[in-house]
């Protein structure tokens, strides 16, 4: 499939058909790799990783997913480019855009995404930054579509933290139709920007109330209270106990609820060891789904 947009750094860039039809273009890509291969649609592309953060999920499925689609990757950690030594930003794209076909970066400013996509003349892709992920989201709404198969009438609980993970899920959810209940202290509330955009295209509640956001939910999910950056015991503490996801609070969703997390997760901080290890987790299926639905934003950006 293609899609109009040549960055995609938040998902605002896609229209509601393009966002379901990336999600069902990445299960197609799924079965087809299951059965034997995919077609190396990307054969002779180059992607360019750039990581400011450390890695584990972005890393390889995006350089699984070229190899998977006949193409190529190249990592390059912060300290390996110019960037560490002073070049601008707007320079550094100009330069990548005469090697490779796609530009993959993770950062922490997101400021820093938009320069690279101004000044880029190949796509850019946000592989993560302070305020988005929205490649995780692909892939979250890839499992949710395969667990529950339609999005109609579904509700979403997030519980925790208001951050990125969380930001491009309320993007998700109004390119979905999905209704979303948020919980979160006071204070680590989501974008308030993104949630007034979402709002016209569907239902965004904001409340401190993680009993009420789970409640009668389809979906649970949440994520790490302490960033790759922010470990501070004193913000740790303000989420617990009241919004760790347990036992007690997937029973308040429904019966057949999924529980989703983008990893990397601490066991007994924000979820229980018995909820993500437990029969409602989805975790592994969605950190799989990263390398999918990564392979259908690739195609669909350099429209293969």
């Amino acid at each position: 499939m293609k899609i109009k947009t040549k960055n995609l750094l938040t998902l605002s860039e896609l229209t509601p058909k393009e966002f379901l039809g990336l999600i069902d273009h990445s299960i197609k890509l799924k079965k087809e790799l299951k059965k034997g291969g995919n077609k190396p649609v990307l054969k002779n592309k180059t992607l360019t990783m750039i990581f400011q953060k450390p890695s584990t999920r972005t890393r390889v499925s995006f350089e699984t997913g070229m190899y998977q689609l006949g193409g190529h990757a190249i990592n390059l950690s912060s300290n390996d480019t110019q960037l560490s030594r002073g070049e601008s930003v707007e320079d550094t794209a100009k330069t990548l855009s005469r090697y490779t076909d796609c530009i993959m970066a993770r950062v922490y400013d997101h400021s820093l995404l938009d320069k690279l996509s101004e000044h880029a003349s190949v796509p850019v892709i946000n592989g993560l930054s302070d305020s988005f992920h929205p490649c995780q989201i692909l892939a979250d709404f890839m499992t949710i579509k395969e667990k529950k198969k339609s999005f109609k009438g579904l509700k979403i609980a997030w519980i925790g933290d208001g951050n990125n993970v969380c930001n491009s899920m309320i993007y998700g959810a109004a390119l979905s139709g999905v209704k979303m209940s948020i919980a979160t202290p006071k204070g680590f509330q989501p974008k308030k920007s993104t949630v007034q955009v979402s709002q016209n295209l569907t239902d965004i509640e904001l409340t401190t109330d993680p009993k009420k956001a789970a409640e009668n939910a389809d979906v649970v999910v949440t994520d790490t209270y302490s960033s790759i950056h922010n470990d501070d015991p004193k913000r740790i503490k303000k989420f617990l106990p009241k919004y760790q996801i347990n036992d007690k609070i997937m029973d308040l969703a429904k019966k057949n609820a999924i529980f989703l997390h983008c990893l990397p997760a601490k066991r007994e901080q924000e979820v229980t060891a018995s909820v993500i290890d437990g029969p409602q987790s989805v975790v592994w299926d969605e950190a799989e789904n990263r390398l999918h639905s990564q392979k259908a934003l690739l195609s669909a950006l350099l429209h293969a």
